[in-house]
């Protein structure tokens, strides 16, 4: 009895510093609860599962959605998480700036690269003439079937052991006006008087000699006229009346002249024709239309194709 005495104080005392012991840490706990939840404003339950905050962290920034986890309480947190996540920073507000910045930029990208210009064949430039530019973007590659425009287009031809394109096209009116339009039946008729008077006038700067070759061209013409219909008749059987579509890429690729040229420039010069050699016979081929030569990327070569296939009757 006397020991059951001694040991019950004894326990009462041991039982007291335990409980003291235990309060701070309660208190503790309560306080870290209480900071916690205003860090984090999202109901954290206590569960015996090993899932932590940085395999929960791990887990959000890999995106994972495995379901494999044993334990039902980590799958509510999760998705509180990502909730909480997404209200703060949504995903559609860190997306649109970048599809709104992105098609302005290809659009500027689209524009410095084609500067706004037609692409063009590579031998027109910035440098060159207005003149040259409109020849090749409305009359260069397109078919011609009138006798009139056929024989000016041979003749401005023949002027290239001379001149260039664009010396030549910018005094082309002036060349219409002193051989009437080109009209072989006019200019076949020409005397002397007419050949000297044309050689001698300073705006047109030919010599005497390209002026009668000019005139005696056009009588060949009307030997052609009269054997085979017209002067166009004969041009593009020599094609079967279907212009020569190439595919040229570089400039490099289009030729001089061609087997074809070759063959027709034996024949005009045969029939009478002078400065008409292959290369410029090549070069009235392709501002004719007989050949289209314009290049690939040209935005003129596939209006001209669609020119050439076209459906033609030839009267």
């Amino acid at each position: 009895m006397y020991r059951e005495n001694v040991r019950k104080p004894f326990l009462e005392k041991k039982n007291i510093l335990i409980k003291e012991k235990e309060r701070p840490i309660s208190s503790t706990q309560g306080l870290f609860s209480k900071h916690l939840k205003r860090i984090y404003p999202i109901e954290l339950h206590r569960s015996t599962s090993s899932l932590s905050l940085s395999s929960v962290s791990l887990s959000l920034s890999q995106n994972s959605n495995d379901s494999s986890l044993t334990d039902s309480s980590a799958v509510p947190l999760e998705q509180k998480i990502s909730l909480a996540l997404r209200l703060i920073s949504p995903l559609e507000r860190r997306e649109v700036p970048v599809a709104r910045n992105f098609q302005p930029q290809q659009q500027q990208q689209n524009q410095d690269s084609n500067d706004g210009e037609l692409k063009r064949c590579n031998w027109i430039t910035k440098n060159s003439d207005k003149v040259y530019v409109a020849f090749h973007d409305e009359c260069w590659g397109v078919p011609v079937y009138d006798d009139n425009q056929l024989f000016e287009l041979l003749a401005l031809s023949g002027m290239l052991m001379d001149y260039n394109w664009t010396e030549i096209l910018k005094r082309k009116e002036v060349f219409r006006e002193a051989f009437d339009g080109f009209d072989p039946n006019i200019v076949s008729k020409m005397g002397e008087k007419e050949i000297m008077e044309i050689a001698s006038n300073k705006a047109i700067m030919l010599a005497e000699s390209r002026v009668r070759c000019i005139v005696d061209n056009s009588k060949c013409i009307m030997k052609i006229a009269r054997e085979f219909g017209s002067f166009s008749n004969y041009m593009w059987g020599n094609v079967n009346f279907k212009p020569t579509i190439n595919r040229y890429r570089y400039p490099r690729n289009v030729p001089l002249r061609s087997p074809k040229a070759e063959a027709i420039s034996k024949d005009l010069l045969k029939r009478g024709f002078r400065f008409v050699g292959p290369v410029i016979v090549c070069s009235f081929m392709q501002a004719a239309g007989l050949t289209i030569d314009h290049l690939v990327d040209c935005f003129r070569y596939s209006e001209c194709v669609s020119l050439a296939e076209r459906p033609w009757r030839h009267i």
